[in-house]
């Protein structure tokens, strides 16, 4: 990747981005160690166990919530930190807010009392869901964490999944996450193949990264590792990644497509953005 790429998104994150993103950012490309990034992530972990306070910015709930757990292991993943500590105070919390059908809900009932996104609704009763379940399962698996609770937790996915014909990308992600990862690999194989064909069949990939909320071939396939880079041709993915390299804005970061519900919430995820940027420009060799 050019030097004035990375130099040019340092400055971006130096000037706008929360404590955990500045020091994922040292970790990741000044070889800080990462005890900055488990400290200024555990700064977001609750006595319960869970995560919460706005570590998912969209919203500004501080009391746990399951996709706040979710963005934790995906943070802990990339630093490989998945035995840290805080995983096992994450599993003593898991099963307290897992459903009678074994996965956990998208939002629980303590979000209403605080501003967020319109999309962060949720009922009193949430029933569980694949977003997040598949993806804290998918997360815990890949890095070989043993524990009860993913036994009925990928029932449940499993179940949930067969019977699945979900165009969204915010269920279908998780899905392949766990898909990624669980042990049956003819079962995941035949999943990801019917998930292939629907990704392909009902258009759910947009090639113009300026059409607004949307997702593009590389936001499928993050690294050239992920499942879904086979769903396109070597063509798509160079226009994919030139197209991405041109998003980098004057101020050095890379922008968010959706509105925000407040300015510090949009500079909180474009330093989040700006990093995944980085490390999809640098897994594809740009």
């Amino acid at each position: 990747m050019p030097t004035l790429v990375v130099e040019r998104a340092a400055d971006f994150i130096w000037r706008n981005a929360r404590l955990l993103e500045r020091q994922l950012f040292a970790h990741l490309w000044l070889d800080a160690p990462c005890e900055g990034v488990l400290g200024a992530l555990q700064a977001y972990q609750n006595a319960d166990g869970g995560f919460g306070n706005a570590l998912e910015p969209d919203k500004r709930c501080p009391a746990s919530q399951p996709v706040d757990v979710e963005m934790a292991l995906h943070i802990l993943d990339v630093v490989d930190a998945v035995d840290d500590l805080m995983v096992d105070a994450v599993l003593d919390f898991l099963p307290t807010i897992t459903t009678a059908a074994g996965g956990v809900p998208y939002a629980l009932p303590s979000i209403l009392d605080y501003p967020r996104a319109p999309w962060w609704q949720t009922t009193a009763d949430p029933p569980a869901s694949l977003n997040p379940t598949a993806a804290i399962v998918g997360l815990l698996l890949k890095n070989k964490v043993q524990h009860s609770w993913l036994d009925s937790a990928t029932a449940f996915c499993w179940q949930e999944i067969e019977q699945s014909e979900s165009e969204d990308f915010h269920v279908l992600m998780p899905v392949i996450t766990f898909l990624e990862h669980v042990a049956d690999r003819p079962r995941a194989e035949r999943e990801l193949a019917r998930i292939g064909a629907r990704i392909v069949g009902c258009k759910l990939v947009a090639f113009d990264a300026t059409a607004g909320y949307v997702k593009g071939p590389l936001d499928w396939s993050p690294t050239p590792q992920s499942y879904c880079r086979r769903l396109f041709d070597d063509a798509q993915i160079e226009a994919a990644l030139d197209s991405l390299a041109a998003q980098q804005q004057p101020d050095g970061g890379w922008p968010i497509n959706w509105e925000p519900i407040s300015p510090a919430i949009a500079f909180e995820w474009r330093g989040w953005t700006t990093i995944g940027a980085l490390r999809t420009l640098e897994a594809y060799g740009r």
